[in-house]
């Protein structure tokens, strides 16, 4: 079945981060709420209202993560995803299994939970995890416009609930996806020698939340 495009997005206004806001990325364990920072980026299930009310009223944002392109075992939602759409392992990941994106007739009333969770515990953002299976192998064919449909479905979906959008990473489709999301997420653009392919969202005043693990980060990441 073809992927459904992006339906309207009804008129609300949602939180629009600027370049070079500081942030904080913690997505297990208890959250330290001490970091000062003007962006929490904490896990959808694990992180409660408490903890996003708390980080308010010092003045943060906070942004749910969850995945968006896989299934994991773990998580109390699991039940609801059928056999039907889930593909398989995720590389390092026993416990996760890669989602047929182009279901979304399947897949988008789980995606739509979830926003619906990440608004009522009060965040201000979302953060999509696997935003990119076109590039994975899934055991699906799915394409590039297969990936842009999906993603411009999620964006439109949050912002209807008055959430921000952040894109992780999918860094191929920073020049598409950077006109309608408020945000990326990058791990290692330079170790990978691939900063240069973020500047779509530079050029459109929203920033990059950049992390490395084996180099220093350079400056001009955010």
């Amino acid at each position: 079945m073809p992927t459904t495009a992006p339906g309207p997005v009804t008129a609300v206004g949602w939180w629009k981060p600027s370049r070079g806001v500081t942030w904080q990325w913690q997505l297990d364990g208890a959250i330290d709420t001490s970091v000062d920072v003007e962006v929490y980026d904490v896990d959808l299930f694990d992180t409660p209202a408490s903890t996003v009310a708390s980080l308010h009223a010092q003045g943060r944002k906070v942004v749910c993560y969850f995945t968006v392109g896989s299934w994991e075992t773990y998580r109390p939602d699991v039940a609801s995803m059928p056999a039907s759409v889930k593909g398989g392992t995720v590389d390092g990941w026993p416990q996760e299994r890669w989602l047929d994106i182009r279901r979304i007739d399947v897949i988008g009333p789980y995606m739509e939970a979830r926003l619906d969770l990440c608004k009522s515990k009060g965040f201000d953002g979302v953060e999509g995890d696997w935003m990119d299976n076109h590039l994975q192998d899934t055991g699906f064919p799915i394409s590039y416009a297969d990936s842009i449909a999906y993603n411009r479905w999620l964006i439109a979906r949050a912002h209807e609930r008055g959430l921000a959008m952040g894109v992780k990473n999918a860094i191929d489709m920073a020049a598409e996806l950077s006109s309608e999301a408020d945000f990326e997420v990058n791990e290692q653009c330079a170790e990978f020698d691939e900063c240069a392919t973020l500047t779509p969202w530079i050029s459109a005043g929203k920033p990059v939340l950049h992390t490395e693990y084996n180099v220093t980060p350079p400056s001009s990441a955010r």
